[in-house]
This record gives C-alpha cells, structure tokens and sequence, in this order.
C-alpha cells in the first residue's frame, strides 16, 4: 500500500515536469534506418495436403528497416504520427522438413502504422526519451521462396503477397540538435507483432515428372526487433532569440549652464579649486549657445553692508578675469556685486557661513 502511495505520488509531480519543456510541437516529419532482427516464423501447410509436415519453421537473416513518419505534437509531452515502413530479410532455411532442403529468397514486409508517443521531460535540454505503440496494417510478400529438396524431385516455390492487422510498442531517445531549431537525432527501439493468418499461394512438384500442384501455406504471428536510427525535424519549433543590439552609449549630459565659485573668509583670491571651477565654466561655454555670461558676487553677513558689497564686486572682477584668462570674451561677461543681500544659506547678521562667500558664473 505504500507503495503504490509513493509511485502514484512520484507519477503525479512527473507529469508537469514532462510539460515543462518538450523537444518538439506542432507537424514534424522523421525517418529512421536500421537493422530488423525477425524470431521464426512458424508455418503451416495448408496444401496439398500431406506432403509437408503439419508445422514447419522459417528462419530468416538479419535485415533493414526504413520508416517514414508524419506527426503532430500537442506541445505537452504527446504526440501521434502515421508511420509507413519497410523491410527486407534474407530466408535462411524452411526448417523442419523431413528431408534437407535448399531455401532461398527473401521476405519484403511494408504498411502502415498509427502511433501515439509520450516524450519525457527529465530535466536535461540534450535528451528527451520516449514511449509509444501503435496499431496498423502491415503486408508480407514472400519473394522468390524456393525450397528444394537436396537430391530428390521435391519443390515447393511462392512469389505472393498477403496482409495482417499489426501492433507495436517503441522505446526512444531523442537528442535536439543545438543551434538548428526543430532538428533532432532519434535511436529507437521497436518490436512489432504482426498477427498470423497470412495465406501464401504457390506451386507445388511432388515426383520427378509430375505436373505442378498448387501449394498454399500459412503463417502465424510475426515477431521483428528493429533497432534504429534517425532524424525528426518540426517546423513550429521558434528560432533562439538572437543577441539583443548593444545599447547605444547614453549621450553626453549636456554642459552645466551656471557655476559656484567659493572664497575664504574676507578674500577675494583664488583657490586652486576655484580656478579649476571657473576653467570648465570657460571650456563649456564653447559648447553651449550663450548671449551673455553673468558673473555674480555675493558675501556673508559678518562685517557692514556697504564693505560686503565692494568686497562682492571685487570677487566678481576675478573671476571674470580668470574667464577671459581662459579664453571667454570680454565683452559677453557682465559683472555685478550683490554683497549680503541674496544669502545662498540664509542667516542672522554677523555670520561666517562659507556658503554664503561665493561668486555664480550664469550662461544665459
């Protein structure tokens, strides 16, 4: 009972792993090739009566196998596909004869089948193997059965077709092809019965110089192994996304438009950072359209009013000149002192703020 608790557990998270990813979906063709291994065919005379024994054995040579299919895939896992196949074997001996006998020619064996198939998702991209069967219908011909007999006048000979209801079961792997959407290599087992009652006409030579007698014999199931290669192509299977296009660099953010420029306490001299500052307000008013460069001096609030604003207007006319230094006209610079009146840091009166103590460079 625990068992069957834990095996219908395990077949229940199986099968949405299986509809996880599928090698195949939607119409796709295959083909497979290889060799056919038949078990003895058991065979019956059914006349003329009395001149065989009643059960006799045909064995055949290994042989090939060629299969041909056309499907379609549901995308979950099943798949159903009409199949035509072919095969060819070598009769090796009609055993059982009471006297020894010569056999030749050969057995050519072609139908159709109606397959369902399960593909198996078990978690590697490379591999998917597989499970199906199938029913159909399947046609023998015996091609150039001759069995004689060794030194005497016995002859039995048939070139007849005859057909038999057929069922199959397949085990397979399949193995997608990386880089070439929809193509996959197939090794596959098959084992096929075809069900007996197949009736073979031939002819029939008893004695030295006896005319020919119609011969009829029956065969009973068929048993073939078929062990096979092959290739399965979809054609709904979508192509891999191809590499998204290198982002396009973002653009160069556009060059500042206004600029501050800090002095210490009652100075009105540069700093080395300060005439960095004012070197790149120089450099980017060249890529940028100005109509005039506003160079704006302010202070802080310790000392009077009418000193901050003389000390305001000295801080601007340095910097102004630095821009000219770098290059800026002259005469697009317009110069003005505010002293304490527009705080950047508002404050009471008497305050050192160094916020405060700064020059704007405005682009207009």
């Amino acid at each position: 009972m625990r068992f069957r608790r834990t095996l219908l557990a395990t077949l229940l998270l199986a099968k949405p792993l299986a509809a996880a990813a599928q090698p195949v979906s939607g119409l796709y063709v295959g083909a497979g090739l290889g060799a056919d291994l038949p078990q003895s065919v058991r065979v019956t005379p059914v006349s003329p009566p009395g001149a065989l024994p009643g059960h006799l054995r045909l064995d055949q040579d290994v042989g090939f196998d060629a299969i041909g299919s056309v499907g379609y895939a549901l995308g979950n896992g099943f798949r159903f596909e009409l199949q035509g196949d072919f095969r060819r074997n070598g009769i090796r001996q009609l055993a059982r004869t009471p006297f020894p006998a010569a056999t030749t020619g050969t057995v050519n064996t072609y139908g159709v089948m109606a397959n369902a198939l399960y593909d198996m998702d078990i978690g590697l991209p490379w591999l998917f193997p597989y499970l199906g069967a199938g029913i159909g219908y399947q046609w023998t011909r015996l091609n150039n059965l001759s069995v004689m007999q060794a030194g005497g006048p016995f002859h039995l000979s048939s070139s007849d077709t005859a057909g038999a209801f057929a069922w199959q079961v397949m085990a397979g792997l399949s193995w997608p092809i990386p880089n070439m959407p929809g193509l996959s290599l197939t090794t596959e087992y098959r084992f096929m019965d075809i069900l007996g009652g197949e009736k073979f006409t031939g002819t029939d030579v008893l004695s030295s110089g006896a005319p020919d007698v119609p011969a009829e014999l029956k065969l009973h199931n068929q048993f073939n192994h078929m062990f096979l290669l092959g290739v399965r192509y979809a054609f709904s299977v979508p192509a891999p996304p191809s590499a998204a296009p290198a982002a396009a660099p973002a653009p160069a953010p556009a060059p500042a438009r206004s600029y501050l420029v800090f002095f210490d306490w009652d100075k009105a001299t540069l700093t080395d950072r300060a005439r960095a500052i004012i070197k790149e307000a120089a450099d980017n008013s060249t890529r940028v359209q100005y109509t005039r460069i506003e160079v704006n001096g302010h202070t802080d609030t310790s000392g009077t009013a009418h000193y901050n604003q003389r000390l305001s207007v000295r801080r601007a006319n340095v910097v102004a000149a630095e821009l000219v230094r770098n290059g800026v006209p002259r005469n697009v610079i317009v110069i003005q002192g505010f002293g304490q009146t527009h705080l950047l840091v508002p404050t009471g009166p008497g305050v050192r703020e160094p916020q405060n103590r700064r020059v704007e460079i405005i682009l207009h």
